[in-house]
């Protein structure tokens, strides 16, 4: 039996943590005293890692306050995690029902790439009751911020499977860019941050939780 992979980024993609994304970065730049951007700009940037995310909102920002609000991002999101559990970060419609079907076939591994941090996707997944879902994590602790191919390398060389035979799925450029530095095809979705207009490299562009199956068997085959 030869084995796929599917590799899933977080917010945006399976959850929704707009809510918590803006109130914590609000409080981030509020805190050195500075106006926080727009939901829109902030949106933008989902999918960096945070330090380089901060950077680009306020690149003219001295490194010791940059330190600073990524501290202070980190503390409200996890105060706000702690308040609401698993309604700080809800699931996409249809989400856990696709994630679960592919957990139960025998000939999926499933992976994520993802701009959080370990302990904040290790909580986000707890939440979810999928601790023991995905093999392979890829986390912004270990890695160059996406779109840099190192997280999806990494994931196929943990699995042992070949880039054609594993897919990306995500709802940024950051998410597609990376899938084509690593060499593999990119899947969006039509309900993240980043319009789907921006994802022209996508093989395909999903409207719903449900079409992934099918879409990722049109990719790499079952």
């Amino acid at each position: 039996m030869s084995l796929r992979l599917v590799i899933f980024d977080v917010d945006g993609t399976l959850v929704d943590s707009q809510g918590d994304i803006v109130a914590s970065m609000d409080a981030a730049f509020v805190g050195v005293g500075l106006i926080p951007p727009s939901r829109a700009e902030i949106l933008s940037i989902v999918g960096l890692s945070l330090d380089r995310a901060i950077h680009q909102l306020a690149p003219q920002t001295p490194v010791e306050m940059l330190k600073e609000m990524v501290a202070r991002y980190k503390a409200e999101y996890q105060a706000l995690r702690a308040r609401a559990g698993a309604a700080s970060s809800p699931l996409y419609p249809g989400i856990r029902a696709v994630v679960d079907a592919f957990a139960g076939d025998d000939s999926t591994l499933l992976a994520i790439a993802t701009g959080k941090s370990r302990r904040g996707l290790a909580a986000l997944l707890d939440n979810h009751g999928w601790s023991r879902t995905f093999v392979s994590m890829q986390v912004a602790d270990d890695h160059p911020s996406k779109p840099h191919p190192s997280m999806l390398l990494a994931a196929l060389s943990e699995t042992g499977v070949s880039a054609d035979r594993a897919v990306m799925i995500g709802d940024t450029t950051y998410d597609m860019d990376m899938a084509g530095a690593a060499g593999l095809p990119f899947l969006g979705v039509n309900w993240g941050y980043h319009a789907p207009a921006m994802l022209g490299d996508a093989v395909e562009i999903l409207g719903a939780a449900r079409d992934i199956p099918a879409a990722v068997s049109r990719v790499i085959g079952d």
